[in-house]
């Protein structure tokens, strides 16, 4: 799939770990694990805007297109 989630690269620069994104967003780690491991087919907006508000980025800052 072309569209690459950089939940990693933002939770290494918080210094957050999954299981707390996990918390504070209100999904649970597996979920979790399949949007960051690029398994994920879809993403709710509302979702989104949670990690958003918790990792203080932008979508962008989350997912790009790369050929």
């Amino acid at each position: 799939m072309p569209i690459v989630v950089d939940i990693d690269v933002m939770l290494a620069k918080r210094k957050m770990s999954v299981g707390e994104l996990a918390d504070r967003v209100g999904i649970t780690p597996a979920n979790l694990a399949v949007l960051k491991n690029g398994r994920a087919k879809a993403v709710r907006f509302t979702t989104l805007a949670a990690l958003c508000e918790v990792l203080d980025c932008q979508p962008g800052d989350l997912l790009r297109w790369e050929a």
